[in-house]
């Protein structure tokens, strides 16, 4: 194994289950398409390893690319309506508890799916637990721009999921 091999695979244990997440937030809950996100950003992520500067930290990065490999990919793919989606749900999941919890997960990636794109890119990044700075970095706004952003996210948020607002 080379050093950029060894390196890489430490930086993919490290990112791959955040990167995951957040492409099934751009996925809206379609774990086959969250799959597919993610593997283009590890294949990007590969590709460009060497030509890393470290400019900002690797997460920032990755985080980066994860956001404009999912909104590019969306671009050029066709949606899958949320009623086939739910019927698959159905099918697979016997277990009633289990439906209900991911009838709320589909409800909150349907009001995801409302916002703004970039709206989208920061609170996906939020429930990621990554910090407000880096987010800013990631979206190249100011620190204040985002913590405000967020604050607003959340509530069109509540506002959407308590209401059925989809």
């Amino acid at each position: 194994m080379t050093h950029l091999e060894g390196h890489f695979k430490a930086i993919y244990k490290e990112n791959h289950p955040k990167v995951y997440r957040m492409c099934l937030g751009y996925a809206s809950g379609d774990q086959m398409l969250a799959g597919d996100f993610c593997q283009e950003v590890f294949i990007k992520v590969w590709e460009h390893l060497p030509s890393f500067r470290n400019d900002a930290s690797i997460s920032t990065w990755i985080y980066r690319i994860t956001v404009n490999t999912c909104l590019v990919s969306l671009r050029q793919k066709r949606s899958i309506p949320v009623s086939k989606v739910m019927g698959t749900l159905e099918i697979q999941n016997p277990e009633h508890e289990f439906q209900e919890k991911e009838k709320k997960f589909q409800t909150l990636y349907q009001c995801i799916d409302q916002l703004s794109k970039d709206n989208k890119s920061i609170i996906l990044l939020e429930l990621e637990g990554i910090p407000q700075k880096e987010i800013a970095s990631i979206m190249g706004i100011s620190h204040e721009a985002t913590r405000i952003r967020i604050h607003r996210i959340k509530n069109e948020l509540t506002k959407c999921v308590q209401n059925d607002n989809i």
